[in-house]
């Protein structure tokens, strides 16, 4: 008599399976289709809504899901680009999407609601992905390498000339030239725990209100670039904008900011109905390296390519579409 495992097991099982499949990709590899990441029929039949955030980096991993899915002959619908970290995660919860990449220290700061970050990137993922499973029956993918994390940057040269090489040197500046201690922020990153109000705190960082600008992300880059509306600009550390810009990103010398891995996040009911996904994913996300975000943040960015575009051109390469 056959008995099928519970769908706590299952959930486990597919992980463990995943997790052996990006071991078999970045090793010796494999025979099978998933191990190598080449196009196959396993996903005949599914209809996936791929969702992401709405900044290139989250919309060009949606590209890539969407276009591996397909290869595996899911029908994809495409809810790329919601703005906000918490609408997207709502649309998961709410089932208007079936799947986008989330990132570790957003889940274990915004929506496990805990404040103290995990320094270790493997025990961050780990408790993140059993505490959201436990209550939220949301599953949580291995995560890619890449590490997309907060910093603040500011010109190169701005940084020889006020000798800054790390967060703890922000506190003397605003006390000793307030003028200079002008930040450009997104509003999100304003409010948010794991954002400016810990860095402030932890960093003991006292600027008027007025020294901060709130400005969309493309703009930060550019108005810190130029260092005329703000010295500090608020970065994320896969951009390819940072090398481009000639900027110098500040050393968390306190270890502030959470890791921030990126991991493909779906509920356990998909996850349990497509157990192919987290096999087809695999070998796809052991690619995904801090250096490959910035090649590709930098195609869509700095060379004009869309997401799309940079995706399949990337996948190409790689030979994942093959």
């Amino acid at each position: 008599m056959s008995m099928s495992l519970p769908r706590s097991a299952r959930t486990s099982a597919l992980l463990a399976s995943a997790a052996a499949t990006v071991l078999l990709a970045s090793g010796c590899g494999g025979d099978t289709q998933a191990a190598t990441g080449s196009a196959g029929d396993e996903l005949d039949g599914a209809t996936l809504t791929v969702g992401s955030k709405d900044f290139t980096e989250n919309i060009v991993l949606g590209q890539i899901t969407m276009k591996v899915l397909q290869a595996h002959g899911a029908e994809v619908e495409d809810k790329t680009n919601i703005k906000g970290s918490v609408t997207t995660r709502q649309a998961l919860t709410s089932g208007d999407i079936d799947l986008y990449w989330e990132y570790t220290g957003t889940g274990w700061i915004s929506y496990l609601e805990h404040t103290t970050p995990i320094a270790d990137a493997t025990k961050q993922y780990e408790d993140v992905r059993d505490e959201d499973l436990k209550k939220n029956k949301i599953v949580w993918l291995k995560p890619a390498p890449l590490n997309n994390t907060y910093a603040l940057a500011l010109r190169e040269d701005t940084a020889q000339e006020l000798g800054l090489t790390k967060l703890s040197d922000l506190a003397a500046l605003a006390e000793s030239d307030p003028s200079k201690a002008t930040f450009c922020l997104e509003s999100e990153f304003s409010t948010r725990d794991d954002g400016w109000p810990g860095v402030k705190k932890t960093y003991g960082i006292d600027v008027p209100d007025d020294n901060i600008k709130m400005l969309d992300t493309g703009v930060i880059y550019n108005e810190t670039g130029e260092g005329k509306t703000c010295t500090f600009g608020e970065v994320f550390t896969t951009d390819g904008r940072i090398e481009s810009l000639k900027l110098k990103v500040l050393e968390d010398d306190k270890h502030f900011f959470p890791v921030y891995n990126a991991s493909l996040t779906l509920p356990e009911s998909i996850a349990d109905k497509y157990p192919e996904i987290a096999e087809i994913m695999a070998p796809v996300t052991a690619k995904l390296t801090d250096a490959t975000l910035q090649k590709l943040n930098a195609d869509v960015d700095v060379d004009g390519l869309t997401p799309e575009e940079a995706a399949e051109d990337w996948l190409d390469s790689e030979g994942l579409l093959n």
